[in-house]
């Protein structure tokens, strides 16, 4: 009775741990980067508790080059109170040059920290976006797998609409709102910058 009790401690302890850093934030039109092109994108996250926890605040931090032109990679880091995420991805731009982008964006993370388990997850991001000027509005269905391989399997579900606005040529202001949609999911606020060069 007493290991059961001590397994349910670690678990209630361990669940805002989950919670507080489930994603790096979406904040990015369904456009990929441009071939040959570089990108830095670096943009606070703050992730809001929900049922007594208490919010997170992070920083992510991404690069990514364009492969071809409509085929990027990504890999990046976000980091927050005792929990690290590291992880890549790969955007396919399916739909271009229509009234609305559409891109699908797919990849793997890992999540280490004194604050969580060490677990392997894989993302799965359906973007769509519009453009008016300089400014792009997105919306994007992010989905995240936890736990792949383990007995802890469960997913984080967000609607996450946002915006790129176009500072210069090679300056973008970034911003993304998660919506959460499932228990395991948190509401998130993500804005920052993106640099691009060749």
């Amino acid at each position: 009775m007493r290991r059961l009790y001590s397994m349910l401690t670690v678990a209630c302890l361990l669940v805002p741990a989950y919670a507080a850093a489930q994603t790096f934030g979406v904040a990015e039109s369904a456009e990929t980067i441009d071939r040959g092109t570089f990108k830095l994108r670096l943009s606070p996250i703050a992730i809001f508790g929900k049922n007594g926890e208490d919010s997170r605040f992070g920083l992510g931090a991404l690069i990514g080059y364009g492969l071809t032109s409509q085929l990027d990679i990504e890999g990046g880091v976000a980091v927050f109170d005792g929990v690290t995420i590291a992880g890549a991805n790969a955007e396919i731009w399916l739909v271009r040059n229509a009234p609305m982008d559409v891109s699908i964006i797919g990849g793997l993370h890992r999540r280490m920290g004194d604050q969580t388990r060490d677990l392997t997850g894989a993302n799965l991001t359906f973007l769509a976006s519009s453009d008016v000027e300089r400014l792009e509005v997105f919306a994007a269905v992010d989905l995240a797998f936890l736990g792949l391989g383990n007995d802890s399997n469960f997913r984080t579900v967000h609607f996450v609409p946002g915006i790129e606005y176009r500072v210069r040529q090679d300056l973008d202001l970034v911003a993304g709102l998660g919506i959460a949609l499932n228990d395991h999911a948190r509401h998130y606020f993500t804005a920052g910058l993106a640099f691009y060069w060749r």
